[in-house]
């Protein structure tokens, strides 16, 4: 009952504060908003971040190998040696494909350049055409907006028949149905079959598929030399059995590779093998150094913020001195006195708080709303951290204001 009447008053005396002097305490409480919007927001955004990542890794997968002339990480090297490394084609992939017992799909793809697609008199420009090998549904987990992806024969037979991107697909057909329309490309008619879903979300995408046009390796190899190594750079990505360890992957696609391509024995690699979690680990230390740079300037905030909410504590003990003296001589025990002090510093923290939240849900419903390729989700769990941390600070920051007040001399204090 007693604790029910000091924060009655308390809350009472808080908003005397709020409404007494409304830019003192707008500047006392902005540290504390900007804080909370520092820390709550970085939260946030970085959660959101690694699970829009991780998503991202997971559509990869994580258990695959990629072929490549560079290496993803550590590519402090010869930078000469690299560049005249040839680029993975589909002899590699087939030279995979029949020796390769710990790999359970192996696909090879590249990009022959960027084209004019048509259909009818709606034309986009600067498709991606890609070329690849039957696997790319399985390796890369695809998922198909509308219609399907090819069947075994159509693919065996060079059919022209093309899967395009969400927004090829968008701008060349608008609101008419695309599947088993035809589209020119290069001169030649393919059947639209299917429309891959719209990936414009996912931060780490090996291809643009909003942006490209989808054919099979032996219908292009018919009207395009796809052996150049030089010209067209080849994506080569091999995927463990279940149960195999990355590592033993990677030595046996080195020994088939080094094979294949007649490296002696005491010849170095020319060929790189990367794995997703090179990029990972880059990505975790930026992830780190975001939560760091974040928690700093919200500590330096909310510090500042501490200050100014202590700054009118003390104004309010001085205020209020005379009437602090007449409650300790009607018999007020000093933790009364220190209680409702550091009660009304915790209520005025935490309606900073609030402010701070109010700030971070509009700014990233700002966000989610304008860009469409990345979403801020802000749980309650940060929302609970956010009330924490601001009564904590409205603890730290009443406690020398309300020792003072329930130290005083009643006799003393009711003459000032």
């Amino acid at each position: 009952m007693l604790f029910l009447k000091v924060f009655t008053e308390s809350i009472r005396q808080a908003w005397a504060q709020l409404t007494g002097n409304k830019l003192r305490t707008f500047l006392s409480l902005l540290g504390i908003s900007i804080g909370i919007f520092c820390i709550i927001g970085v939260l946030s955004a970085v959660e959101s971040l690694e699970s829009s990542v991780q998503g991202s890794f997971a559509k990869l997968g994580e258990d695959v190998v990629y072929v490549d002339k560079w290496p993803w990480k550590d590519n402090s090297g010869d930078w000469w040696e690299y560049f005249q490394r040839p680029h993975p084609d589909h002899d590699d992939y087939e030279k995979l494909k029949e020796r390769m017992p710990t790999a359970s799909v192996i696909n090879y793809s590249t990009q022959v350049g960027r084209k004019v697609v048509k259909y009818n008199r709606s034309a986009v420009e600067g498709a991606e055409i890609l070329v690849t090998t039957y696997e790319l549904n399985r390796m890369y987990n695809i998922e198909m907006d509308k219609g399907r992806y090819w069947t075994s024969s159509e693919f065996s037979s060079g059919a022209d028949k093309a899967i395009i991107g969400y927004e090829v697909a968008a701008e060349l057909f608008g609101a008419i149905e695309p599947i088993g329309k035809s589209v020119k490309l290069s001169g030649r008619k393919y059947e639209v079959i299917g429309v891959f879903k719209k990936t414009g979300g996912d931060l780490i995408n090996i291809i643009d598929y909003d942006y490209t046009v989808a054919i099979t390796y032996p219908n292009a190899a018919r009207f395009v030399n796809l052996k150049n190594r030089g010209r067209f750079g080849g994506r080569l990505a091999v995927k463990a059995k279940p149960g195999v360890a990355l590592q033993q992957l990677e030595d046996d696609i080195r020994g088939i590779l080094r094979s294949g391509r007649g490296l002696r024995p005491r010849e170095e690699d020319n060929f790189s093998l990367n794995q997703l979690t090179m990029i990972a680990d880059s990505i975790g230390g930026f992830f780190s150094v975001l939560n760091l740079v974040g928690g700093l300037i919200g500590v330096f905030s909310m510090v500042v913020g501490a200050i100014s909410v202590a700054n009118i504590m003390f104004v309010s003990v001085k205020e209020r001195t005379s009437l602090i003296g007449v409650k300790k001589a009607l018999g007020a025990r000093q933790f009364v006195i220190l209680l409702e002090f550091l009660t009304e510093s915790v209520i005025l923290c935490i309606i900073g708080g609030i402010i701070g939240l109010v700030l971070v849900i509009g700014v990233t419903s700002v966000i989610n709303t304008f860009f469409d390729g990345f979403t801020i989700n802000l749980s309650v769990k940060f929302a609970v951290i956010g009330v924490l941390l601001s009564a904590l600070i409205g603890i730290l920051a009443g406690a020398i204001p309300a020792g003072l007040a329930a130290r005083m001399d009643p006799v003393e204090a009711m003459r000032s």
